[in-house]
């Protein structure tokens, strides 16, 4: 299932949010040690090159052509795989930590891709998934300030379809099998993040 044809990547490589995101994903993985890393919905690969630089075995897979070229072009070990595609391809209990960063919010089925993660994860494995945040004080600051028409643009193709909480967030995750094991928020201030973090563990 491909809803948009490319994400338009273009010239760019980092996204904003990696900024305020590769420090609490490095030191999640840190506690993991992992052999194995794939980073899943990799995009372009800018994060999944950040982690492999800093010495991980890391491979990446998106949906996006462009994207995954993109990725090819840094000496990165990225691939066409969508989380509608069978997990199978990506082996099961292949990989010691999985990062998910910024893409769930995107799916319009979000639990396929919690689905292929505890499928390729192996026991005892790791996910560590961001997501935009939201909660009670940031809802009402965006809608106090008019924001809500630039925060969900309508005209970005292959933009934010899903918005998620701490609460949904967890929810999903432990219904997908996964045990919780760390929630917070990262960039701007408490409860006015702009993304959250999950460190989530497979039984």
């Amino acid at each position: 299932m491909q809803v948009v044809d490319k994400y338009g990547w273009g010239e760019r490589y980092e996204e904003d949010s990696h900024t305020y995101l590769i420090d609490p994903i490095e030191a999640a993985l840190r506690e993991v040690q992992p052999s194995r890393v794939l980073d899943l919905g990799c995009g372009n690969g800018a994060l999944t090159k950040k982690l492999s630089d800093k010495g991980y075995e890391i491979s990446g897979c998106d949906v996006d052509q462009e994207g995954v070229d993109f990725a090819k072009q840094q000496g990165l070990n990225c691939f066409v795989h969508s989380v509608y595609d069978s997990p199978e391809a990506l082996g099961e209990g292949t990989y010691d930590a999985i990062i998910s960063a910024e893409v769930i919010e995107h799916l319009f089925t979000p639990m396929k891709l919690l689905e292929t993660a505890n499928y390729c994860l192996r026991p005892g494995g790791v996910l560590v998934i961001t997501t935009p945040y939201h909660g009670y004080l940031k809802n009402l600051v965006l809608a106090l300030l008019n924001k809500w028409d630039t925060h969900m643009d309508p005209f970005w193709n292959g933009g934010h379809i899903k918005l998620w909480s701490r609460k949904t967030l967890e929810k999903a995750l432990r219904e997908s099998g996964f045990k919780v094991q760390r929630f917070e928020g990262a960039g701007r201030f408490p409860y006015l993040w702009k993304s959250m973090i999950f460190v989530a563990r497979k039984p």
